[in-house]
């Protein structure tokens, strides 16, 4: 019989074969595996084979400590504002177990790589793209989501390495408002999970400041916890003799915060709590969540290939971005369409710009709103400097149209300071006959809630922009020497300028916080319900 020091290299050789042995079976069982996914990968779509074909076609969910850490990372998708269940975290976990249990057939193990690899795919796609084609609840929509092809080998080296969360960065939108909203809506659910914030009562009076009111101590503690009152939080904690006496009273550090919130809200910054100041205050912390969420879901259809000039049309915060070659950002006010003549999502290039313009009327315009004031006064023609004109052109004697059957005349409003284009507008190609335009109406900018236009965006401070257009562009104008002359004339830059109308109802502000914006034309509610539906596997 050998001895326990001879019997040493015999049980390291033994181990030392079974080890071989085991490697051997491995890799037979990688091979079968691979033979089966290369038979089923012939009918797949083509991203799945464009990610095996970066694996050499090896499998990818084989080990259990993958799959349980892919799906825990599915469950953080929440953070996008995305439903992790959509991806059936749990039901991959368990599909493993059964695909162990079963022996692990090569055809088995093969079918649940492809699953598990369809979700990861699915997932990258919404992160990169959205869940929800705008197409599909907007049939006007014309912004192109202009994302870059997925760089699938990288892919495929994060899930190698079980890192799932770069894996996702690689499809997320970069762009700082993005992940500015991430955070909002982190920061929100916590307010939730806290218990959310309290409910005015409704009151038929305003608050004002200086009032003594029950309502008070409701109002400090509602803006406390969404953070107004942080900017003063020495006010807010060094609690002063009179304030002790009267925390009734609506003294100037609250009404420092009300006007903060006001004007995060877009509501007439007054710091007078009245009827649409209190119900922007009792908007529950689910329904801002939900907003939040249907905001990064379109600034994922957004926030790709964005080029390093642009003009941006923030339709419902009313506000313009000219994002200038040299990385300043000229910004101002603009006037929308009402919701009966919403301004359209687009994204387009300015080519030329009219100076003194006339206006030619829009069909629309002229059915509905201009032809009931003729008839009831052909003075109105007058008033407004409208001429009446034939298809051809021709000038037409006023008293002598059948107002109530005009058939297709045309009015056009003379060049003037009167004019309701103003002195220059701004042209880029669409199928809606929308232009940027300066606008008489001055006061309008004056307004915090600006949804006055009939489509066609009025923008306070035109003649600066038309300008920075032509000085970065190349173009040799000055706009006030050429609008002086009184002259109606088209001008072509010398290089088209971008330009993008987008709809966001939350948008990081300047200083990262988060503004939220009345939804002027209603879509936030069509697109909460398709972001929530769920998918069809």
């Amino acid at each position: 019989m050998p001895s326990v020091k001879g019997m040493k290299p015999l049980l390291l050789g033994v181990v030392m074969m079974l080890l071989m042995s085991a490697g051997v079976v491995a890799e037979e069982r990688d091979a079968a595996v691979v033979g089966a996914l290369a038979e089923r990968l012939a009918e797949e779509e083509d991203s799945l084979r464009v990610f095996y074909a970066a694996r050499d076609g090896r499998p990818a969910w084989q080990e259990a400590e993958s799959v349980t850490g892919f799906a825990a990372a599915l469950r953080r998708l929440e953070a996008d504002g995305l439903t992790p269940q959509d991806y059936r975290p749990d039901v991959l976990v368990a599909g493993h177990r059964q695909v162990q249990a079963e022996g692990q057939t090569p055809a088995s193990r093969a079918r649940f790589d492809l699953q598990a690899s369809r979700v990861l795919l699915t997932a990258l796609r919404h992160l990169q793209r959205g869940k929800v084609d705008p197409h599909r609840i907007d049939p006007d929509w014309e912004v192109p989501i202009d994302a870059p092809p997925l760089d699938l080998a990288a892919v495929s080296q994060a899930v190698d390495a079980q890192r799932f969360e770069q894996a996702f960065a690689l499809a997320r939108p970069s762009a700082a408002p993005y992940e500015r909203l991430r955070a909002g809506l982190a920061r929100y659910r916590h307010i939730e999970r806290q218990g959310g914030w309290p409910r005015l009562p409704l009151r038929q009076q305003p608050l004002r400041p200086g009032d003594l009111h029950d309502d008070v101590p409701l109002l400090r503690e509602r803006l406390a916890i969404i953070g107004e009152l942080e900017v003063m939080a020495a006010d807010l904690f060094a609690v002063t003799e009179s304030d002790a006496a009267e925390p009734r009273r609506y003294d100037d550090t609250l009404v420092a915060a009300v006007e903060r919130f006001q004007r995060r809200h877009l509501l007439e910054v007054d710091g007078i709590v009245g009827p649409r100041t209190r119900e922007a205050l009792n908007v529950p912390v689910g329904e801002r969540i939900a907003q939040i969420r249907v905001n990064l879901e379109r600034a994922r259809w957004l926030l790709h290939g964005l080029p390093d000039s642009f003009v941006l049309v923030d339709i419902a915060g009313y506000r313009i971005s000219y994002f200038r070659p040299d990385g300043d950002v000229w910004r101002s006010r603009i006037v929308v369409g009402r919701p009966y003549r919403r301004t359209p999502s687009l994204r387009s290039a300015i080519t030329h710009l009219t100076l003194n313009p006339t206006w030619t009327v829009p069909p629309t315009i002229l059915r509905e709103d201009v032809l009931p004031k003729v008839r009831r006064d052909l003075g109105y023609l007058r008033e407004h400097d409208l001429m009446v004109l034939s298809p051809s052109g021709r000038r037409l004697d006023p008293r002598e149209v059948d107002w109530w059957q005009p058939g297709n005349v045309i009015l056009r409003q003379r060049a003037g300071p009167q004019n309701a284009l103003g002195r220059v507008v701004l042209r880029f190609p669409n199928d809606h006959l929308v232009y940027l335009h300066d606008t008489p109406a001055q006061g309008l900018f004056a307004s915090e809630q600006r949804a006055f236009s009939s489509g066609c965006i009025r923008v306070q401070g035109v003649l600066e922009l038309a300008q920075h257009l032509f000085d970065d562009t190349g173009t040799p104008a000055h706009v006030a020497s050429l609008v002086a002359e009184g002259a109606t004339r088209n001008i072509y830059l010398a290089r088209p300028v971008p330009v993008i109308l987008h709809y966001w109802t939350v948008h990081p502000g300047e200083g990262g916080e988060l503004v939220f914006r009345p939804d002027i034309y209603q879509r936030d509610a069509t697109l909460l319900s398709a972001l929530d539906r769920p998918l069809n596997w």
